[in-house]
């Protein structure tokens, strides 16, 4: 409880977490410590550490900081990672990129159901509400998981062993993703494709300057945080009055105020990438908005209570993990086969979608390292697809626990 803690006020809350989050990412960034961060990648940490604070007694389990950080600085994160999509720089990289990039996330949105019918006999009854996280992760990233979750009043402790299948599935199919890049011409050709499309993407992106980066002055400091509370701001007001209109009273039912929140932040932040303000991104917009993604997560962490993460079921949502993703890479290699795209398309695609903004431009650079913006480019389209796909998915999965 608040008052068995050392520090209870807000702000001193957020002063730990930020601190503790700053350390974390610093032991990362140390060549010692780059192996056991290979296993275990930061985000996990910055879930379970704030908890093993609440245990000792340092954090309150309860907190106003918690719940404003869920209903404002989400948000808020979205509006920031969705700002810098380059709609036209997707489109030019052709119609295959784009196609095995989106089946890729119906991927995502039909495998969990599937995985759900499996699997549901040895879950839960609320385990589409716990999958609702992975579903968002999995086609955007942690803010988009997190935004789908809370659309769906989940728990912060039912996140908790989705975190961990989360983070593990990802490195994992990334390594295999990087396994077949290494024999890609023999992968290629099964897939019946014409790799010259990628070798000629690769002479146009190396004759190609990258996007200019600059240090953020302190306009564009007061500028990121306007747009993406101004942002989180303007969507929670749209959310209000969407949810006393009377001819939406029946979509309503089944969206929460807070899901119109998060649906609203998304597209500002997406509609915004169409005006200057996507300049915002040379001076930091999304690596903001990854920061804020950090202290969203602390925060659930340290709200959370663990009581439940080391029953029997965890090892049946890896099971689920696994078919889960099985199904994604079934879609997206069937489709790339279809169309004879480059297995090159595939493994960007997939990783854009499964591992984000992190890691795509890693499974990218293995085939060339003026490949890697492509990476960079189709994760940020899926921050703008994963709220909406994860919310697609959530609720398919629950019409099937429903009729289970």
């Amino acid at each position: 409880m608040a008052e068995a803690s050392h520090v209870h006020d807000p702000v001193g809350v957020l002063a730990v977490l930020l601190c503790t989050l700053a350390l974390i990412l610093y032991a990362a960034a140390r060549p010692p410590l780059g192996r056991f961060f290979k296993i275990v990648p930061p985000l996990v940490l910055c879930y379970f550490v704030p908890a093993g604070l609440v245990a000792a007694g340092v954090l309150p389990r309860t907190s106003d900081l918690y719940e404003w950080v869920k209903q404002w600085v989400l948000p808020g994160s979205l509006v920031l990672l969705t700002v810098s999509l380059d709609l036209k720089a997707i489109l030019r990289l052709g119609p295959k990129a784009v196609v095995v990039f989106l089946a890729g996330s119906v991927g995502v949105v039909v495998g969990g159901p599937i995985a759900l019918l499996i699997w549901h006999r040895h879950l839960p009854v609320d385990a589409w509400q716990a999958m609702s996280y992975l579903a968002g992760s999995w086609i955007g990233g942690s803010a988009n998981g997190v935004a789908v979750a809370r659309s769906f009043r989940t728990p912060d402790a039912a996140i908790a062993p989705l975190i961990v299948v989360d983070a593990a599935l990802a490195y994992i199919w990334m390594g295999l993703l990087l396994f077949l890049a290494a024999r890609r011409t023999r992968v290629d050709r099964w897939l019946r494709a014409d790799p010259g499309a990628v070798k000629r993407l690769e002479v146009e992106l190396a004759g190609r300057t990258s996007p200019s980066r600059r240090d953020p002055t302190a306009a564009d400091w007061l500028g990121l945080m306007g747009v993406a509370f101004g942002g989180a701001w303007v969507g929670a007001v749209g959310a209000d009055r969407l949810a006393c209109l009377p001819w939406l009273a029946g979509v309503n039912s089944f969206i929460s105020p807070f899901a119109w929140t998060v649906i609203l932040a998304t597209a500002i932040g997406t509609l915004l990438s169409f005006t200057p303000i996507q300049s915002l991104e040379a001076a930091g917009a999304s690596r903001t908005g990854g920061i804020m993604v950090y202290l969203l997560v602390a925060s659930i962490g340290a709200g959370a209570d663990f009581a439940g993460l080391f029953k029997g079921e965890t090892i049946y949502y890896l099971a689920l993990g696994v078919t889960w993703i099985l199904i994604h890479g079934l879609v997206i290699f069937a489709t790339a086969r279809v169309t004879r795209s480059p297995f090159f398309f595939v493994a960007v695609g997939s990783q854009a979608n499964i591992g984000g903004v992190a890691s795509a431009p890693l499974v990218a650079a293995a085939f060339n390292t003026s490949l890697a913006p492509v990476g960079v480019l189709l994760a940020i389209a899926g921050y703008a697809l994963g709220t909406y796909g994860g919310q697609l998915c959530a609720m398919i999965c629950r019409a099937v626990a429903g009729s289970g």
